[in-house]
């Protein structure tokens, strides 16, 4: 019996064949990325769309309730004899961080509908 033989009897699949079969999964994955790359319907310009414009219209929503809540603590401050900017106690804070909270989520959420719906029309023409 030769070397060859004995050692390929024993050995199981060589180094190198299991260095090609690494080489042929990455190629299937490859493969597989650059066929769902092409086979997706949204352009550069429309992912663009979808991702800013829920940031944007989360950022002014933001900005847009904290304006208003504090011209509303201010107001309620001036009535009670306190300076316009005098601290919010903890438990004032606490429904500004809910309130705040809550209506981001609906301004993101409503936005990212909208921006999709936005794509969706401009897909459709």
């Amino acid at each position: 019996m030769s070397d060859e033989k004995r050692i390929g009897a024993h050995a199981g699949p060589s180094s190198a064949d299991r260095m090609v079969d690494a080489f042929h999964r990455i190629d299937e994955k490859v493969d597989a990325m650059r066929e769902h790359r092409l086979n997706d319907p949204d352009s550069l310009g429309d992912k663009i769309v979808k991702w800013a414009l829920p940031s944007v219209a989360g950022f002014v929503g933001g900005k847009l309730f904290q304006t208003i809540w504090n011209r509303g603590v201010s107001r309620r401050n001036v009535r009670r004899g306190r300076a316009a900017d005098a601290p919010q106690g903890f438990l004032m804070q606490l429904l500004f961080t809910a309130l705040s909270a809550a209506f981001g989520a609906f301004v993101s959420h409503v936005s990212n509908r909208g921006s999709e719906a936005i794509v969706d029309r401009l897909h459709r023409r």
